[in-house]
């Protein structure tokens, strides 16, 4: 089960009922944070999630209302004595950017481990996360990502019988671990069936739409999508900003044809998204105007 929150889904700067752009999920024990903005932490103390379990803070871009309240939740994972190293994946420069942001917490008790992304597509995998970077179009370097949890086949117990495999090496094999007995190699693939449906969340902000971002959101379960201007003559300075309309958005979904679309990233101009939703779904029924603390508990299809 993957669990979602949009911490924030204001853009630019915050506002008295929104936080700027944040995304966390969490699966297991593990956390992952997309962006930064200011009030992240007060987002996850409303939501009553802790900080100290973030395993990997993945960054779109780094204009401020994205990664402006990273120092304060640095210095309250330190606080909070964690000792585990923290991975952080963003375009070049994120070791520049963190450092710098980092003179007003330069003291943490646990390690920050950098990956910086140089191609247009990057696949990378940090715990349960199988985490695909793809570079979108912003006026500075700026990736959206998709975030999956593979689901690894049945154990086919008639396999491992025909093999003589002992009862007691199952699980090993179950949890993708090699078995070496009697001078044989055993390997996962040997007794499991053919990987099935996974769990995938799409997110992106900050870009002009292009046929990639509805390419890589085709499988997801769920795409989150920026939709900064609900005014259909603010068309052009979304243009001229590289950023996106409710409309271009919905289109997106359509041709991706995900299950459901929650829009974020809000202009601080408008004051009331619902109000556009009736013209939105007209393109895309499945649409959804996210608010702060809008959440979805994403489940494994039950097997026949």
């Amino acid at each position: 089960m993957l669990d979602i929150c949009l911490l924030g889904t204001g853009g630019m700067m915050p506002l008295p009922y929104r936080w700027l752009t944040s995304l966390m999920t969490r699966c297991g024990g593990s956390h992952l944070l997309i962006d930064c903005g200011e009030g992240t932490q007060i987002a996850l103390k409303k939501k009553g999630w802790s900080a100290k379990p973030i395993d990997v803070i993945c960054f779109t871009h780094y204009h401020a209302d994205h990664i402006s309240g990273l120092p304060g939740l640095l210095l309250t994972m330190g606080n909070a004595e964690r000792t585990e190293p923290l991975k952080m994946i963003g375009p070049r420069g994120l070791e520049r950017v963190v450092t710098a942001l980092r003179t007003i917490a330069p003291e943490l008790p646990f390690p920050i481990e950098f990956h910086e992304l140089s191609e247009r597509e990057q696949d990378l995998t940090v715990g349960p996360y199988s985490i695909r970077a793809f570079r979108v179009n912003h006026n500075i370097p700026c990736y959206g990502y998709s975030v999956s949890l593979k689901r690894a086949g049945k154990f086919q117990v008639e396999k491992a019988k025909a093999l003589e495999l002992p009862v007691r090496f199952w699980g090993v094999l179950q949890r993708g671990e090699n078995v070496e007995l009697d001078g044989r190699l055993y390997t996962p693939d040997m007794v499991m069936g053919e990987e099935r449906k996974g769990i995938k969340v799409t997110y992106c902000t900050d870009t002009r739409p292009t046929p990639g971002i509805a390419e890589e959101a085709k499988t997801a379960d769920l795409f989150i999508c920026e939709g900064m201007y609900g005014d259909r003559e603010k068309a052009a300075k979304a243009r001229e900003n590289k950023h996106m309309t409710m409309y271009e958005a919905a289109r997106l979904a359509r041709d991706a044809d995900v299950p459901e679309l929650w829009l974020t990233h809000y202009s601080p101009s408008l004051m009331w998204p619902e109000d556009y939703m009736d013209e939105v779904r007209k393109i895309f029924p499945r649409a959804l105007a996210a608010k702060d603390g809008q959440s979805a508990e994403l489940k494994f299809e039950e097997d026949d």
